[in-house]
């Protein structure tokens, strides 16, 4: 009996809703992610540090509704953040006597009981709605205040691993961060066994370090074999507010110079800014009187570690990474606003147009191209440069002109283009002859903010 078309439509409809995200992995090259297909993945990412612990269900959806909209397939989640509080929205604690080695939890997970309901079927109920919508969840253990602070010892930090480990394996839309704003040697011991257990238990999933601002996990893990890919704290603060005493990482907003340095390592690992300043809070965090990083310091940040050779980028928005309420008198850094408006904000509906490009043409062959042109630059007027086979895209902050070298690319001809960082809108400059040197001036006058990608494609 053949079953009517309506059945076959809501069986597949039903399948597809069961479907699981495929897990993450590294790609043949070592630079870039794909998914268990052999397909690219561009790492998209926003700091929605406290979606476990202040978001209902309802909240929950409402923000992962918002950010898959708006072309984010990354949320990075504190899974601890405080553990001398470390109860959520619903008033269920997270551990009993303050014990990581000891999680607090009920028996079933039904959320018509609210008895029944604990901190980590929470955590699970978002992890499922964020696989529901194609994203991953960036599964931050432990912040650092809590080990700096000495209040998980060696033995704790094991057991909570392998709670974490066999609680969430086998979810394949996680990857599992290590560490939470704090350098890699100051308790190292706790990280390297964090690392190393959720590694033996969980082979399968990707795990990174996230480290102290002006830091990469490469300083003090590139070699483990619990660390997967880098992930890079740009910060906060801007060229005058940086004063870092190693020249090693005194870069100031040059968040490129860290992709630079984990790309000539070996092995080679992936790596990405997975932190840099936060739209709408102020120059280096901590006074309010500070002017705001904007969208186009965002957009800045994004494309000049992406065209080093970032295997992705992780946005973040003041009101949003600590999910502040109206009813709240007051927040942390200078927020003005809740989170419900700052998940509006300006660069995080911009910066889906850095995934669009980069995923248009073909990635995995991607690489940092600085030949491309003359004149780099300094700050502002830096350059920086991407090409793969048969394209190139050369990014300028400040509208400035670029003079390309041509010839690079293959074939007789290459077809320019500008791409508008805003508004992922193309412009068709023209078709040239592949030779020589070529200057191509960006619409509208030169100022910061005033950004274009130059895309140059092989036409024949």
């Amino acid at each position: 009996m053949r079953r009517p078309v309506f059945f076959v439509i809501a069986l597949l409809l039903s399948l597809q809703s069961m479907a699981q995200p495929q897990p993450l992995a590294v790609s043949k090259s070592g630079r870039y992610f794909i998914t268990a297909d052999g397909k690219p993945f561009f790492w998209l990412g926003d700091t929605g540090w406290l979606l476990f612990v202040k978001c209902t269900r309802e909240e929950a959806i409402k923000y992962l509704d918002t950010r898959k909209a708006q072309g984010f397939n990354m949320i990075q989640v504190m899974v601890l953040h405080d553990l001398k509080n470390a109860v959520n929205v619903y008033g269920d604690s997270a551990f009993i006597n303050k014990d990581v080695s000891q999680p607090k939890m009920t028996d079933g997970n039904a959320i018509a009981s609210e008895e029944e309901y604990d901190y980590w079927d929470h955590v699970s109920f978002i992890i499922d709605e964020a696989a529901k919508r194609n994203m991953y969840i960036g599964m931050v253990a432990v912040w650092g205040s809590n080990v700096k602070a000495k209040l998980i010892t060696k033995q704790q930090a094991e057991g909570y691993a392998v709670f974490l480990a066999g609680r969430f394996k086998n979810k394949t839309n996680i990857v599992w961060i290590n560490g939470g704003d704090l350098k890699g040697d100051v308790e190292m011991e706790i990280w390297n066994t964090i690392g190393e257990s959720l590694h033996k238990e969980d082979p399968h999933h990707l795990q990174s370090f996230h480290p102290r601002g002006r830091y990469s996990s490469s300083v003090w893990f590139h070699d483990k074999d619990w660390l997967d890919f880098n992930m890079v704290q740009s910060g906060h603060k801007d060229y005058a507010q940086d004063t870092t005493a190693s020249d090693q990482f005194h870069f100031g907003e040059d968040n490129w110079r860290f992709i630079n340095q984990d790309y000539q390592l070996q092995p080679v690992k992936p790596t990405l800014d997975a932190e840099p300043s936060y739209e709408n809070i102020p120059h280096g965090l901590h006074d309010s009187l500070q002017i705001r990083w904007t969208d186009a310091d965002i957009r800045r940040y994004a494309y000049w570690s992406v065209f080093a050779g970032g295997a992705g980028f992780t946005y973040g928005e003041n009101a949003v990474m600590q999910f502040r309420k109206s009813p709240e008198p007051k927040g942390a850094y200078g927020v003005t606003t809740t989170w419900e408006q700052g998940i509006l904000s300006k660069g995080a509906t911009q910066m889906q147009f850095l995934k669009k490009l980069m995923l248009s043409k073909d990635l995995l062959s991607g690489k940092p191209d600085q030949s491309l042109f003359y004149d780099q630059g300094v700050r502002y007027n830096y350059l920086v440069a991407f090409s793969g086979t048969n394209y190139a895209f050369v990014y300028t902050y400040n509208g400035r002109s670029i003079t390309a070298k041509l010839g690079t690319l293959a074939g007789n001809r290459i077809m320019c283009s500008w791409y508008d960082p805003r508004t992922g809108q193309y412009q068709v400059i023209g078709t040239f002859a592949n030779k020589g040197k070529q200057t191509f001036d960006p619409p509208g006058k030169k100022q910061n903010g005033n950004d274009w990608v130059l895309v140059m494609e092989s036409v024949q």
